[in-house]
């Protein structure tokens, strides 16, 4: 909460306006009661027809500055709650754009998402409902006790004795109800997560005919929260029938004393009525407070699910003195160091004693089977990861020294899965650089061989790209990628199985550009394909997180058991004995 508190206060004037004028409208409600006592007591007691219209004309007036009042304030905690909301989520967005992967894994995709929706919107009701509700139904509430001790000392004392016993009831009912609205919230992010795994698994899901398994799982899950917000409703629901017995118990009550006084001549009709009048303001009051308190635990609960998210602090710092490579340095671009790693929350490492350097100008080929570790060791160069022991060099100068700018502004990355967002392709191409000219992305559509299917489309540069790359095929998306790396003209370029969806013609035309049109840029090739990496400077093979090869291709073919293996399984045994010569 003092996080939200030190949002609202850049919002002072708007905080502090809006009760102010729900309490201005409260204000003005109070006077109503007496305003129809008088007109009870004095006009139609009297007969006075002029003296009943004149105290309607006020009862109107008092209406209309109340409905003043009351628009202004739900102007002022309308732009508070929205504005707070506006600062909460930007920052919140910030935030998660710099934690780091190992964060993002542990945390979870669905859960930042609902957060980041679901959870701040419901912090902005919540705002807006306490600004507006919260000062005002309290005051009505104790304002009305006093304005009925105005009237008659007797009966008001049934009004001091109902509004404690009331406030107990509420905030009785708030501090159970809290906590299962949490649960309520936990169980929405796996909601989300079930549907988030839907919808980008759709494909899958109708090629293994599982719609129906996953409709009664995501049911199953729906199910429980329905369960959890019925419980937790049924809990807050005995607000109002609660209260409403309470105050109909007081309203009787105040009747009864209000006749006996009527009776003995103590005070008149039109104050009764004004008590009873009183009681039901407060009724009315005491119903508004209890859907505000609802909305209060919910606000609250979200409020500290968002603030988790700020305590989050990224597992990778950079250090106040950066350090840059010197010019001319002769060091290797890329240097590991008896490097190993370990996945957060994982029991065993997942890379261990990784040990080798890469010149300047060099191609890498890295490769092994499936979960052997090949994009953990190109992820740690970009450090999207820091390493558990050893040292990683770049350029002579420890990664961890580097700021994370420069050192990523350094290194071009194509992931596996190619991602694309919505934009012309220029404006994509220019996420590699952002005053790339259009000379330089046609030389790395060229390089990435995407420049032929660019040109058929007819649009040139101002391609229309839909969100995620959806208006074009796997290839040509991961020939895109590859073009926005390379318009960068990166020292490091890392292709981390980036040419899996294309033919080997293509990707053998692809490997020749880059050869033939990097000079000097480090390329690590990451792939299953041992067509892919054979020509490569280096070949690095990986088992099981450990590198149990390294050399050329020839060199491996007569030294590593393993990538003889893996060439075997791909290229026939006359060619594999031909290239071990």
């Amino acid at each position: 909460m003092k996080r939200l508190l030190r949002y609202l206060s850049n919002y002072k004037l708007e905080s502090i306006l809006g009760p102010l004028f729900k309490m201005l409208e409260a204000s003005f409600e109070l006077f109503v009661p007496l305003v129809v006592a008088s007109m009870i007591d004095v006009g139609i007691k009297n007969q006075d027809v002029v003296y009943v219209l004149r105290m309607g004309g006020l009862l109107i007036l008092l209406g209309l500055i109340g409905l003043a009042c009351s628009l202004t304030a739900q102007y002022f905690a309308a732009k508070a709650a929205v504005s707070t909301a506006s600062c909460l989520r930007n920052d919140l967005f910030s935030h998660i754009s710099h934690i780091s992967y190992s964060e993002i894994d542990t945390i979870g995709t669905s859960t930042l998402i609902t957060r980041m929706t679901s959870d701040i919107n419901q912090v902005q009701t919540g705002i807006n409902m306490v600004l507006r509700l919260f000062l005002r139904s309290p005051f009505v509430v104790f304002g009305a006790m006093i304005m009925a001790f105005t009237v008659d000392i007797k009966a008001a004392l049934v009004f001091a004795a109902v509004i404690p016993l009331l406030s107990l009831v509420v905030f009785g009912i708030l501090l159970i109800s809290m906590p299962l609205y949490r649960k309520v919230q936990k169980q929405l992010d796996q909601v989300m997560l079930t549907t988030r795994e839907n919808l980008l698994g759709v494909r899958v899901i109708r090629a293994f005919n599982r719609q129906k398994s996953e409709t009664a799982r995501f049911e199953e899950e729906n199910g429980l929260l329905v369960r959890f917000q019925v419980f937790v409703g049924k809990i807050s629901a005995l607000l109002n029938p609660v209260t409403y017995i309470m105050i109909n118990l007081a309203t009787i009550a105040v009747i009864w004393i209000g006749a006996r006084q009527v009776d003995g001549g103590v005070i008149t009709q039109g104050k009764v009525v004004a008590l009873v009048n009183y009681m039901s303001q407060i009724l009315v009051e005491l119903i508004k407070l209890a859907n505000l308190i609802i909305t209060i635990s919910k606000s609250i609960a979200c409020m500290n699910r968002v603030d988790s998210i700020f305590q989050v602090q990224p597992s990778i710092q950079e250090k106040e003195a950066k350090k840059e490579p010197k010019a001319g340095s002769q060091a290797p671009m890329v240097e590991f160091r008896q490097v190993s790693f370990l996945y957060a929350g994982a029991k065993e490492e997942s890379l261990s004693g990784i040990d080798f350097s890469v010149r300047k100008g060099e191609t890498v080929g890295i490769i092994g089977g499936t979960g052997s570790g090949k994009s953990t060791v190109v992820n740690l160069i970009p450090r999207f990861y820091d390493i558990v022991s050893g040292s990683l060099l770049i350029d002579g100068v420890d990664v961890q020294d580097y700021s994370l700018d420069s050192l990523r502004n350094s290194i071009g990355m194509v992931p596996q899965k190619a991602v694309l967002f919505k934009g012309s392709l220029r404006e994509n191409m220019q996420w590699g650089k952002e005053d790339a000219s259009d000379e330089e992305i046609y030389r790395a559509l060229d390089i990435a061989q995407a420049r032929e299917f660019v040109d058929q489309k007819g649009k040139g540069l101002e391609l229309l790209i839909e969100q995620g790359g959806k208006n074009l095929s796997g290839g040509q998306k991961q020939r895109l990628t590859i073009a926005r790396a390379l318009v960068r003209n990166p020292k490091i370029l890392i292709l981390d199985d980036s040419a899996s969806a294309l033919d080997f013609a293509t990707d053998a035309k692809l490997r020749k550009a880059i050869k033939e049109n990097t000079g000097d840029m480090t390329v690590f090739l990451v792939s299953q394909r041992a067509a892919t990496i054979k020509n490569a400077d280096q070949i690095l093979v990986l088992d099981d997180g450990k590198l149990v090869g390294k050399g050329t291709h020839k060199e491996l073919l007569n030294g590593c058991p393993l990538y003889k293996e893996i060439c075997l399984s791909q290229f026939s045994k006359e060619e594999v004995e031909r290239d071990g010569r």
